[in-house]
């Protein structure tokens, strides 16, 4: 049964929610979703840094060891989202990988379509590499959109000989932007974050005239052979939830270490409501363990 925390979640995202047909400009929803950004902890040190020639921040929990670090690609649909809309949770994914997370503002579309955050995301893994961390000693995670860019970072990277991280971890992935697996009909209704008609729009505005089955858009059209391990993250009230089962399938067919975790009654990467949401804290003591599991000894 659904606690009250999440019963009194999904109320308020439904109450906000805009109503069908109701165009919204790009500028006005990349601006609301600065301003319902969680604060980060009072702990949560933060150092601005530039990262092939992209701003960045380097986001640090007490605690954290020394040679280890996680490349985080925020969610937002590849058209919004930021450093700061993300910067809290992250900070709590600091926190329980014990390790610095390196948060990066690619660039986003449409002013920069696919697949320009595709090159930012390997170029910042690429960067990492060159600052001196070891593979073994790196993670990399992402959330929604961001989640997608983790793995499709990963194909190109895997496709220029780099070398894996020691670890990955998409949270509500979107990893199949043609939008049309089955979830997006059955769980349209349980599901107060995600329209497909929104959806669908942030994935033109993102691809342009690229195909939306390119492996570098759609990580689930990819080889993911030579990944490293794999914690997906899903909510069994996404409409996502079919990009998730489909991916953690197809990872599994390519011989890849694969763990799916469906989260009863959870929306859209409720990770990022941890302030409010006992299962939000959970889901990130969950993603820190993980991380922690494949750090080189």
């Amino acid at each position: 049964m659904a606690g009250p925390e999440i019963v009194k979640l999904k109320k308020i995202i439904r109450e906000k929610a805009v109503p069908p047909g109701v165009e919204v400009p790009l500028e006005v929803m990349r601006k609301g979703m600065e301003k319902v950004a969680f604060k980060a902890a009072d702990d949560i040190q933060v150092e601005s840094v530039t990262v092939a020639g992209r701003a960045a921040e380097w986001v640090r929990a007490p605690g954290v060891q020394a040679g280890r670090a996680i490349l985080y690609l925020h969610g937002g649909g590849y058209v919004m989202g930021s450093i700061n809309t993300h910067r809290s949770m992250v900070g709590e994914i600091s926190r329980a990988a014990q390790a610095a997370a390196l948060l990066v503002d690619y660039r986003l579309a449409p002013e920069d379509p696919f697949p320009a955050a595709v090159e930012d995301g390997v170029a910042a893994y690429r960067w990492l590499l060159e600052q001196g961390f070891k593979p073994q000693n790196l993670s990399i995670a992402g959330d929604s959109a961001g989640g997608g860019l983790a793995l499709a970072t990963l194909v190109s990277a895997r496709d220029q000989g780099l070398a894996m991280p020691a670890s990955a971890v998409p949270i509500s992935p979107w990893s199949d932007l043609t939008c049309t697996n089955e979830s997006y009909k059955t769980r349209a209704e349980a599901d107060p974050m995600i329209a497909p008609s929104g959806i669908n729009k942030m994935a033109g505005r993102y691809l342009g005239t690229a195909d939306a089955k390119h492996p570098y858009a759609s990580p689930n059209f990819a080889s993911l052979a030579g990944f490293p391990p794999l914690l997906i993250h899903v909510g069994r009230d996404e409409v996502l939830l079919d990009d998730s089962i489909k991916l953690d399938q197809k990872a599994k067919a390519d011989g890849v270490s694969s763990t799916l975790e469906i989260w009863d009654d959870m929306i859209h990467v409720w990770h990022a409501f941890h302030p409010m949401l006992p299962e939000g804290k959970q889901a990130i003591v969950r993603v820190g363990e993980f991380m922690r599991g494949h750090w080189a000894a």
